[in-house]
């Protein structure tokens, strides 16, 4: 469908596909803000084709462009599940040691990029610690590895290791019946 011949008109379906309210379009548009006539416009054949047309034309756009983001960047379902895993399955032992007093030491010499890939936050500090002749330097380093838990169960809902259960009862509270209860375990493919 091409452009509406009536330019107010196409300027308001423009407006209205990309998610502007009734108000807001016809004001974009040109129109006196009045809801009314904002309405009956909407409601002509030609108007809600166009918004339709439009919506799909952006929605093929979108589509298209994650596509090719998505080839450009490499990312595969593969890729986003090792990443996760790497998140999920990080070690604090994989970044520090026992040293001979058997305190935990920070060792990030052997660091591979998979055990980096969680790493989300490293700070360094620097400062002395007492006064005067005495004062030693002093340097603190933190590390924050990325949420453990959230990878996790990202991973266990793809291989379907979480269930959601759904409970189904009346709005007085009592139970929907065998025939619907029946009805959802058969729909259940597990």
């Amino acid at each position: 469908m091409p452009a509406l011949k009536n330019a107010k008109w196409e300027r308001f379906a423009q407006e209205l596909a990309k998610g502007k309210s009734l108000i807001e379009a016809h004001g974009i548009a040109g129109f006196r803000p009045n809801r009314g006539n904002a309405a009956v416009l909407k409601q002509k054949q030609c108007i809600s084709d166009r918004v339709d047309e439009l919506l799909r034309q952006h929605e093929s756009k979108d589509r298209e462009a994650l596509e090719r983001a998505t080839e450009r960047l490499s990312i595969t379902k593969e890729r986003v599940l090792a990443e996760l895993a790497k998140i999920g399955f990080a070690n604090m032992l994989d970044y520090m040691r026992v040293g001979p007093d058997g305190d935990p030491v920070l060792d990030f010499s052997a660091l591979s990029s998979d055990h980096a890939a969680a790493l989300v936050e490293v700070t360094v500090e620097d400062f002395k610690d007492g006064r005067g002749e005495d004062a030693r330097d002093v340097r603190r380093v933190k590390f924050k590895l990325a949420d453990k838990r959230a990878a996790l169960v990202d991973l266990g809902k793809h291989l379907g290791l979480f269930r959601e259960r759904v409970s189904l009862e009346n709005p007085d509270g009592s139970s929907l019946g065998p025939p619907v209860i029946q009805f959802v375990r058969d729909a259940d493919p597990a």
